[in-house]
């Protein structure tokens, strides 16, 4: 079976003046998803539409079976949300004295909850926020949250493994933890040295609207009023009269410490004007059937987000959020790793599903209610996701978010290894990547799923390109068609998916989570 690989990989050797027919073909894929005719993608808009169909003809073309409900689409109802500023506002209120607080500037009022026309509301410091029961950490007991609003800088202390402190901070785990000590709100507070996106540039995106999947059972967020964003920058003003200042908390966040967790003096008083709609977006499911009467009813689901950030304030000249890595290029892999099998008249003994998610940039709705709602007649026993995995220089080494947790992993390295390339974890842990993609909620309906990209090595140059990209092109309209890419990367890392794809349906075991995995408590029994 090694020659399978090596003969798809082949293309890497072609020369670099012209492309290879695979790079060629995945790089056409981006440049269709990616053109300003798409106008970013936005969940439920024209362009996302527009992106849709393109990927139905393009799974159509691969032989894939339609999977949902109308044909290859999935349709999902979502409720929008977006923020009145100049009739909302924010104050914090101490010795009976009220001080504004500049929106955009100082602060950002979050629309991932429902937020509550009016808040007045105390204001506690809680340290990073949450807490680990394997590990005996615990920002939260003993502090007085009723009614309060929950104030935390983003971070992870020393000695909680990457997996641990990601779930405890994704928003469902964390707003249900809260809400339940009778918490009303958060604040949170970038780190700006680990933060992705600096805030001068973040702050523009506050009015872009947001989005609640319209199947109310679905909603986590419900119960919490308001959901802040503040500069670090201006972050002395919450901690004015506490005995603390933001330079001391961030310099113990920076050393992994644990902080210290105390009442705020004063309240905050919040005026929230939301406008509201309901639209329509599309997931995107196309199948292969398994050859194999004992294993076709269960799935190894490939997947990546359609879905990008529309359109905003025109910065330098230009408005649209192309999205050509986040994730035209996921999308384009997809296709390109169908048409293998079509191509190489291969037929897995497991169905696979290829499935586009939409939504995932309002906070991973699409694959949320796929996950929950499959149109598939069968088992999810397997998922890998392609989100953002940034050929931006050779693939030397993948980074596999969720590496260790189950079988999956050993495949995946094992198909890399022969590809010449090194495998390595996340080695970013502290931008809880596993929790921030689509794959996270499969694993959450207890499927092992891994999440794969380009890595890079400690200190190299393609670690500082991986850190100039987020800093300058992340959610940015420089994500675009002019960027440097590397597209025989590309077409090398679907070379490796695909193999992986194809020895896990044909592999005779169901894949498993391992025991050591924190995950495996997510297994259906």
């Amino acid at each position: 079976m090694k020659l399978i690989s090596f003969f798809l990989l082949a293309a890497v050797l072609a020369p670099a003046a012209e492309l290879s027919p695979a790079a060629a073909r995945w790089w056409k894929h981006v440049e269709v998803l990616a053109d300003d005719k798409m106008e970013g993608r936005e969940t439920g808009s024209k362009g996302h539409r527009m992106a849709a169909e393109y990927l139905a003809a393009e799974f159509e073309r691969a032989g894939l079976k339609p999977a949902g409900t109308q044909g290859y689409f999935q349709p999902v109802g979502f409720k929008v949300r977006r923020i009145d500023e100049a009739n909302s506002s924010l104050e914090l209120v101490r010795d009976g004295k009220a001080e504004p607080v500049a929106l955009g500037r100082e602060a950002s009022i979050g629309l991932r909850i429902d937020p509550a026309p009016q808040v007045d509301a105390g204001l506690v410091f809680a340290g990073y926020g949450f807490a680990v029961p394997e590990k005996n950490y615990d920002d939260l007991t003993g502090l007085d949250l009723k009614g309060k609003i929950v104030v935390f800088i983003q971070g992870v202390p020393e000695g909680i493994p990457s997996e641990l402190s990601a779930h405890y901070q994704h928003a469902s785990v964390r707003s249900k933890v809260l809400r339940d000590m009778g918490a009303i709100g958060t604040i949170t507070i970038q780190n700006p040295k680990s933060a992705d996106i600096p805030w001068a540039r973040a702050s523009r995106a506050r009015l872009l609207p947001s989005m609640e999947l319209a199947d109310a059972t679905l909603d986590e967020s419900a119960g919490m009023k308001i959901a802040l964003m503040w500069n670090a920058e201006r972050a002395d003003r919450l901690f004015a009269g506490s005995g603390h200042t933001i330079a001391e908390l961030l310099a113990l966040a920076d050393r992994k410490q644990r902080l210290p967790r105390f009442a705020l003096p004063g309240t905050l008083r919040a005026k929230q004007t939301i406008t509201r709609e309901d639209v329509e977006s599309q997931n995107i499911i196309g199948m292969v059937q398994g050859s194999d009467p004992k294993l076709r009813n269960e799935f190894v689901v490939m997947s990546a987000h359609i879905d990008h950030v529309g359109k905003s304030v025109v910065i330098e000249g230009d408005g649209i959020h192309n999205g050509a890595m986040d994730n035209a290029s996921g999308i384009a892999s997809l296709i390109e790793i169908a048409k293998m099998f079509k191509d190489r008249g291969i037929k897995p003994k497991r169905s696979l599903a290829f499935v586009a998610v939409t939504g995932e940039e309002k906070g991973l709705k699409g694959s949320r209610y796929f996950a929950t709602h499959p149109t598939l007649k069968g088992k999810m026993v397997a998922n890998l996701n392609m989100d953002m995995f940034l050929p931006i220089h050779s693939l030397v080494v993948l980074r596999v978010l969720g590496l260790t947790d189950s079988d999956l992993g050993d495949t995946l390295t094992a198909v890399a290894k022969e590809a010449g390339v090194r495998v390595q974890p996340d080695p970013q842990p502290e931008r809880n990547a596993f929790i921030r993609s689509d794959q996270y909620n499969f694993v959450r309906e207890g499927i092992p799923s891994i999440n794969a990209g380009f890595g890079y090595d400690k200190g190299s140059p393609e670690e500082k390109q991986h850190k100039d990209w987020l800093t300058e092109r992340y959610h940015a309209p420089s994500d675009d068609l002019t960027q440097p890419v590397d597209k025989e990367g590309a077409a090398k890392f679907n070379g490796i998916l695909f193999e992986f794809a194809r020895r896990v349906a044909d592999q005779p075991a169901t894949p498993q989570w391992k025991d050591t995995s924190f995950f495996k408590r997510f297994a259906k029994k």
